[in-house]
């Protein structure tokens, strides 16, 4: 359901919110080798993330991107449309082109109920929440030997 720039994205802006803040910036190569990321692809991304004001970054010797605490307010859904934008979650499970409630796929209902708890969860939650969240669960965003913990 949701493509690799978006899975991407997601995992950085978290990566971010966890680690960084107005004075501890940390810098795309860095990024990417921490969650296993290919670091060209996700420059390009988190450009785009700044573009759209999602996170914030500064140029210079002590550069690099951060989460402020306004960017921490966003959501999960503010950054799947600034990557892919909100047609993502109106596509079929299938791939067809022509499913809706009235000429529905054989698996149309099955996935709308999903899709709108998901949708419902990105819109809803604010990423400071996804991040506590990752710090109370010992949740991972990473495969890499590396604990998101440690500095």
């Amino acid at each position: 359901m949701l493509s690799s720039a978006n899975k991407y994205a997601i995992r950085s802006v978290l990566f971010l919110a966890l680690y960084t803040n107005e004075s501890k910036k940390i810098g795309a190569k860095e990024i990417a080798d921490k969650l296993e990321s290919p670091q060209p692809f996700l420059a390009k991304l988190l450009q785009q993330l700044t573009r759209d004001k999602l996170i914030s970054s500064t140029k210079g010797p002590n550069g690099g991107f951060f989460l402020s605490k306004k960017n921490k307010e966003n959501t999960i859904w503010d950054i799947i449309k600034s990557i892919e934008g909100a047609k993502k979650f109106d596509q079929c499970f299938l791939g067809l082109s022509k499913c809706s409630d009235e000429k529905p796929c054989p698996v149309h209902y099955i996935v709308s109920g999903f899709k709108e708890k998901i949708l419902k969860e990105f819109k809803d939650k604010t990423i400071s929440h996804f991040a506590d969240e990752v710090k109370r669960t010992g949740k991972i965003l990473s495969l890499k030997e590396f604990n998101v913990f440690n500095d």
